[in-house]
């Protein structure tokens, strides 16, 4: 029974303490070979589609500008120059557009990182320097029945942990996945920048890329507030409470984490 709560918590230990690690990476450092493939078709495949949609929005840029003028004759040359400034920085915008996007998430990356150095809080219960104590006041004292209800306790929560080790490494893994979909098709809505009507699609491009970025804060946030809560866990005092404060701790982390996505969308208005 005690290597069995050992192990319960080690888990659990070793998987919230494994969040800040996954957050804190950018999409290619946290799978190169998933980045390379992504970046590839990128590259080979949205770039062209990109390409066309500059000269459907430019072509649009044109026709607007040539009606608004009196079919050009109050067009002069500032119009113009205006009008060929656009379809540079159109051409540059999707030439580099993978730059800008992971310079976005190396900001989130920061972000994370510098959370992780101020929260400062282990997010470990120290097992093994309190089994004995525990032992000794509780167990030595148990009866048959209650010994067997506390195993049966302990599979419960022991079960029940695992589970939400696998949610937590669902939403992290989901969230790097939405990255990567996001980097695939970025240069799409980059090319609709240069015009008013358009733009709309390139700014709420954007403002999902952010949201994806300080996520990882927002889940930086999250594991903060578990640390502090389960600092107060005593295993020793009470096992039956320390077992199910554990469990409800880590089911709040799970449902937070589930959250965070929704409340950075909702900061940055994306949708």
């Amino acid at each position: 029974m005690l290597s069995n709560l050992s192990n319960m918590f080690t888990d659990v230990n070793t998987k919230v303490g494994s969040i800040a690690g996954e957050v804190s990476q950018t999409p290619s450092s946290w799978n190169s070979g998933i980045f390379n493939m992504v970046k590839n078709l990128s590259d080979t495949v949205v770039v062209p589609i990109a390409g066309m949609v500059i000269t459907f929005v430019l072509c649009y840029e044109l026709i607007n500008m040539v009606v608004e003028k009196n079919n050009m004759h109050d067009i002069g040359s500032a119009q113009l120059f205006q009008y060929l400034f656009k379809a540079c920085i159109a051409v540059v915008l999707v030439s580099h557009t993978s730059d800008f996007v992971l310079g976005i998430f190396d900001v989130g990356s920061h972000l994370v990182t510098s959370a992780g150095g101020v929260i400062g809080s282990s997010t470990s219960i120290n097992v093994e320097a309190t089994l004995t104590t525990m032992f000794n006041n509780q167990l030595s004292t148990m009866e048959i029945g209650e010994l067997i209800g506390l195993g049966i306790e302990t599979m419960i929560v022991s079960f029940a942990m695992k589970i939400m080790s696998v949610l937590i490494t669902v939403i992290l893994y989901g969230r790097m996945i939405e990255i990567y979909c996001f980097v695939s098709v970025a240069p799409i809505p980059y090319a609709t920048f240069t015009n008013r009507d358009w733009s709309n699609i390139g700014s709420n491009y954007l403002k999902g890329v952010a949201a994806l970025a300080v996520q990882g804060f927002f889940i930086m946030i999250c594991v903060g507030i578990y640390a502090v809560l389960v600092s107060g866990i005593s295993v020793a005092a009470n096992l039956h409470s320390a077992l199910w404060e554990v469990m409800g701790y880590t089911v709040i982390l799970c449902f937070s984490l589930f959250k965070t996505g929704s409340l950075a969308k909702s900061c940055f208005s994306a949708h």
